[in-house]
């Protein structure tokens, strides 16, 4: 349930795309220490627009889940020359609170998430705190207000979005999560989010604790696989190395905003 990536991609079946990962770091108010694996955002960028995959949380957020933030993801977005409020299309990995805050500053757009997540936020397993723990009521009902303001979009397991991207239902971590597959020049690069929090969950087998059903995680290592060009090619939502492992956007943004469409250094 950490802050996940923010996706924005050019939609162009054979254009060049774009992907960058966009860190919003966070303080622990409680430690004083720099969470950095809690805030990947990602951006697919394009002439026909982008799409934001994952919208992390707002600085109130932070504060009440004891994260100070430091930098926010329209930090991010700016730094790329993205104006949020331009964004037409968003996808929405899962509802947990680090995934699916700040709507406001992407009042055009439309959201797109699986059946499968928005039943289970507003359905009897919220009635228990141990699956609800992540979720926020205020986020919840923000995502019911798109439904009824028109501006949210289903899917049941796999869809295109728009020509090379589209999402895939994973669960396991919760119940309706879903990935993006993109397409880029160097092959399908698998937007995680939390079907893997870490690299070394997928490669070793191993379970991050909030979890909705064990089997549908491990069981979606291999989907990721399966999906993306190698291995290589799977991002996960919440490791800081992904940050190392990619290089700059561009001068000056190393170590918060890398290109995912480059070939990642695993010396």
């Amino acid at each position: 349930m950490n802050s996940c990536p923010t996706t924005f991609t050019k939609f162009t079946p054979f254009a060049t795309v774009i992907i960058h990962a966009v860190r919003q770091q966070i303080l622990s108010t409680a430690t004083r220490t720099i969470s950095c694996s809690r805030s990947i955002s990602s951006s697919i960028v394009g002439p026909s627009g982008a799409i934001v995959v994952d919208t992390g949380f707002d600085e109130a957020m932070g504060k009440k889940r004891q994260r100070e933030m430091i930098k926010p993801v329209r930090d991010g977005l700016e730094a790329l020359g993205i104006a949020a409020d331009s964004i037409k299309t968003v996808i929405i990995s899962h509802m947990h609170y680090d995934h699916c805050g700040n709507y406001e500053l992407f009042p055009q757009a439309r959201y797109h998430l699986q059946d499968r997540e928005m039943a289970y936020a507003t359905g009897r397993c919220m009635c228990h705190q141990a699956l609800r723990a992540p979720f926020e009521v205020e986020d919840v009902v923000a995502m019911v207000r798109k439904v009824f303001s028109g501006r949210a979009s289903f899917h049941d397991g796999t869809s295109e979005i728009t020509p090379g991207v589209t999402v895939h239902h994973i669960g396991g971590h919760s119940k309706g999560l879903q990935c993006v597959r993109v397409k880029t020049r160097r092959g399908y690069v698998v937007l995680a989010a939390d079907a893997t929090h870490l690299y070394a969950h997928i490669d070793g087998g191993r379970v991050f604790p909030i979890t909705y059903n064990v089997e549908e995680v491990v069981e979606g290592y291999e989907t990721l696989k399966r999906l993306a060009t190698s291995p290589r090619h799977v991002v996960p939502g919440h490791d800081p190395l992904v940050l190392q492992r990619y290089p700059a956007a561009k001068a000056g943004l190393e170590g918060w905003v890398a290109r995912l469409d480059a070939e990642p250094n695993y010396n």
